[in-house]
């Protein structure tokens, strides 16, 4: 056992790192919430949702950062330092490619939501929800319970892209318009990579929960 490990049985959990996990998990249920209720909002009403998107994704960043300065700042951690990047860095990934979606929708100017679009960000919601309850069950190594929050993830992100699939290739098929081709192709892409990033997390927190049982 390492000196870390024996200082982890020793010290409480949740004096510094679990806080900051718990934040950068509401945070991301918050800006998925933003984003799904954006795109079944009325066109007048999206522009101040997509703008506080923006501005939850650069409070995560901040989250981010400092969770990375409280690693340099403390020797005792609550697993291992390279699984406290992992997570908090799969989280900030996530945030980046649902604000991606939004400042697309913004810059490109698209108008008419598709129920793609729409099924996506729903999916989105639902996985950082369930990194939430991750997140609560790493705090106290409930290791089956994140073991069967990971797999529901996982289901989502396929999901995700069994939709993703279906309306690309529906745009291609039904849209003769090649820049509403890219538009929406990108919104897309940037929605199904998020719940790939959710998978992310998945992973990181089911890989953190084997080091442990």
């Amino acid at each position: 056992m390492s000196l870390n490990s024996i200082f982890q049985f020793l010290v409480p959990k949740d004096k510094k790192f679990f806080p900051l996990f718990e934040q950068a998990a509401a945070g991301l249920i918050l800006l998925a919430e933003t984003l799904h209720g954006a795109v079944n909002a009325p066109k007048a009403e999206r522009e101040d949702l997509f703008r506080r998107v923006e501005e939850l994704e650069a409070e995560l960043e901040e989250i981010t950062h400092k969770t990375h300065l409280e690693l340099s700042r403390n020797f005792i951690t609550p697993f291992d330092r390279e699984d406290i990047h992992s997570l908090v860095k799969a989280m900030d990934n996530v945030a980046d490619n649902m604000h991606g979606a939004s400042s697309r929708m913004r810059l490109y100017q698209v108008e008419k939501i598709t129920k793609s679009i729409r099924k996506l960000t729903e999916i989105n919601l639902e996985a950082c929800q369930l990194i939430g309850v991750g997140i609560k069950e790493l705090k106290v190594m409930n290791h089956k319970a994140i073991k069967d929050t990971c797999k529901k993830i996982n289901k989502l992100e396929s999901k995700a892209d069994s939709v993703f699939d279906k309306a690309v290739a529906d745009i291609f098929e039904n849209e003769t318009d090649a820049k509403n081709v890219i538009k929406y192709k990108e919104v897309l892409s940037a929605l199904e990579m998020a719940s790939d990033k959710c998978k992310s997390v998945s992973n990181v927190m089911e890989q953190i929960s084997v080091k442990h049982s």
